[in-house]
């Protein structure tokens, strides 16, 4: 068996456009599998699909509000009938808005919320019943260093990568009965237009992160490349319900 060959499969990855997700829709591509990139900005879609068709991979996009079921549905109806088959899932939608926890609206707090929790809730369900009649299928839920750890700044933003690892136990368990693993990456500090913001809003993280990750950098969204082919292919197929650290060391510095 090819443990990581990735060929004649298909991997949906929402915020597949840029930062972590496009890095992990390059391991995908590179491992042979077709790439449909899902994301809210067209032109990053059409900058993304130009760059993993280089691969010599089938590659599609998709504008879709993961925040609805609806759309969710329908993204996944048209990725299956398009690519033929829906392998892989990738959630990986997500943004921050970085408060003290009395200063968020009650709008921050369920956009938050929805867009980064709901979201998977969605597309997860979305694509069961396609990978079920396929006989199995890889579900990657992206979580945070936020999944295991406080910070005074992040208060919905953790709620959510908290409750994304829970559910993926919990799918993992409804699910294995399908062949669907479903299992949970947390990024540690990652140098992305995300993490970008975080730098210029909060004094020291640069420095902090430095001095606590014993790899002594910042991660790149190409470091994710490697846990996805892994997760999305035959050499994950008794691995499920897991929580992954990809943090250069960042979780077990003490």
């Amino acid at each position: 068996m090819a443990l990581f060959d990735l060929t004649g499969r298909v991997a949906i990855v929402t915020g597949g456009n840029g930062g972590i997700g496009l890095g992990m829709a390059r391991g995908f591509a590179g491992a042979g599998a077709a790439v449909v990139v899902v994301g809210r900005n067209e032109k990053k879609n059409k900058e993304a699909v130009k760059e993993l068709e280089k691969l010599g991979v089938p590659v599609s996009s998709q504008v879709v509000d993961v925040t609805k079921e609806a759309a969710c549905r329908k993204m996944a109806a048209a990725a299956a009938k398009k690519h033929g088959r829906i392998d892989i899932l990738v959630n990986n939608a997500g943004t921050n808005i970085r408060k003290q926890p009395q200063d968020y609206t009650d709008e921050e707090w369920h956009f938050l919320i929805d867009t980064n929790l709901t979201s998977a809730f969605h597309c997860s369900r979305a694509v069961y019943e396609t990978m079920k009649a396929k006989g199995g299928g890889k579900i990657i839920n992206i979580g945070s260093m936020m999944s295991i750890f406080g910070a005074s700044f992040t208060a919905p933003y953790a709620a959510t990568k908290g409750g994304m690892v829970q559910m993926t136990r919990a799918f993992a368990c409804a699910w294995a009965k399908d062949n669907i693993q479903v299992n949970a990456v947390l990024p540690g500090w990652i140098d992305t237009d995300l993490t970008r913001q975080g730098r210029a809003q909060i004094p020291g993280l640069h420095e902090r992160v430095l001095a606590r990750t014993p790899a002594g950098r910042w991660g790149t969204p190409d470091d994710h490349a490697g846990i996805a082919v892994f997760l999305g292919g035959p050499a994950s197929d008794f691995v499920t319900g897991t929580a992954i650290p990809v943090d250069g060391g960042y979780s077990v510095q003490g």
